[in-house]
């Protein structure tokens, strides 16, 4: 038989709970406990879990969340390991729940990719030995097989994003593809996901991901023949928006590599490519500089010194294709310290000066108009 509660009767289970005995439960625990008080109930009433995602202001929303039904399963067993058949319905790539608050943490792992977003407030990341503060605006990502939890100890809001991991090597391909620390981290938990890890991103855009999050929430709970397509299109949003304004890379993450495994030196030159020297780079590493150079001729088949200075020119390329910055202001952005220094390097490499190649390049950028009768 199956079983339904609203989000507003789970955390008032827990906080009151809280409030009257001074400790903490887990998530399974408080479910059991409205189980026990008859509290639960076998079908969602009829006009529930409409579309929502029209309420703007954080605090009508969570109102909204609040007489959200959702499926659970009573039980007074704790397990460390959860599987996606407990979580994700079964037609769904992906489920997004509120994240209860003031629950006990319990270290836990899974089978399925978690996102977690703290939309409002603060609340502490578990992972494995390590204990890390969230605030508004991050999302970290986190693999399967990595024990974790997260405590909200107060009144903030985190959402919960749980993705199947099959659903990476279809729908987001596109994000894969490109070559960046979230397409390593996803492709290398595709091949083996034995070893914990976990990535962090901090979102400067707290408008448009709160809106994402909202419609994702609205879309999972109101489900018809159109809301799972439209649940990974928001979550693609998502993660391509954290891309876009972290040039690439997170903001903290844990991934644990071999000493053989080349990807997170690429990804370290990669995110400092504008400043990074070889002495940097190894003391970061722990290599020796011959050593640290051996490595990357042997993964990349070109120097140190190429590749920085492949990256610059593939940045610069890019801002002046599409972009109207001044050279000198490239040359800024892309780690050289004059622009006479950066149109030699630029000519070299590219056979051209940044003015003819912009020249270029724009006139081809401009050739199609739409709609221009001609």
């Amino acid at each position: 038989m199956s079983y339904y509660c609203t989000f507003g009767d789970l955390q008032s289970e827990l906080r009151d709970y809280y409030r009257r005995t001074g400790d903490r439960i887990q998530f399974i625990e408080a479910v059991d406990n409205l189980y026990r008080k008859g509290a639960l109930v076998t079908e969602i009433p009829a006009g529930s879990n409409r579309y929502i995602a029209g309420a703007a202001q954080l605090e009508d929303f969570e109102k909204l969340v609040d007489k959200m039904y959702f499926s659970v399963t009573p039980s007074s067993v704790l397990s460390t390991d959860v599987s996606e058949e407990e979580m994700i319905p079964l037609l769904n790539d992906g489920f997004i729940i509120r994240h209860p608050r003031y629950t006990r943490p319990y270290l836990h792992r899974h089978n399925y990719v978690e996102i977690d977003y703290v939309v409002s407030g603060s609340c502490t990341f578990y992972f494995e030995e390590e204990v890390r503060n969230m605030v508004a605006g991050d999302i970290c990502i986190i693999s399967p097989s990595s024990l974790h939890d997260i405590e909200i100890r107060d009144e903030s809001t985190v959402y919960c994003i749980m993705l199947r991991k099959s659903t990476f090597q279809s729908a987001f391909y596109s994000l894969l593809e490109n070559d960046s620390l979230l397409s390593s981290f996803f492709l290398r938990m595709l091949v083996d996901d034995s070893k914990p890890n976990y990535i962090g991103f901090h979102s400067e855009d707290p408008g448009f991901m709160r809106a994402m999050a909202q419609s994702l929430m609205s879309e999972c709970h109101a489900p018809d023949q159109y809301s799972n397509s439209c649940c990974i299109s928001l979550t693609i949003m998502m993660l391509a928006n954290l891309l876009r304004a972290n040039d690439g890379y997170p903001k903290v993450y844990h991934y644990h590599q071999d000493t053989s495994d080349f990807t997170g030196i690429l990804s370290y030159i990669r995110r400092n490519h504008r400043t990074i020297t070889l002495s940097e780079l190894a003391a970061h590493f722990h290599y020796s500089k011959p050593h640290l150079c051996k490595i990357i001729k042997q993964n990349t088949g070109v120097s140190f010194t190429t590749l920085i200075r492949e990256l610059r020119m593939s940045e610069a390329r890019t801002y002046l294709t599409l972009t109207d910055l001044p050279v000198s202001d490239i040359a800024d952005k892309v780690g050289y310290n004059s622009a006479d220094n950066f149109s030699r390097a630029f000519r070299k490499a590219c056979g051209k000066s940044p003015v003819e190649y912009r020249r270029l390049h724009k006139g081809d950028r401009e050739r199609f108009v739409p709609f221009r009768m001609e």
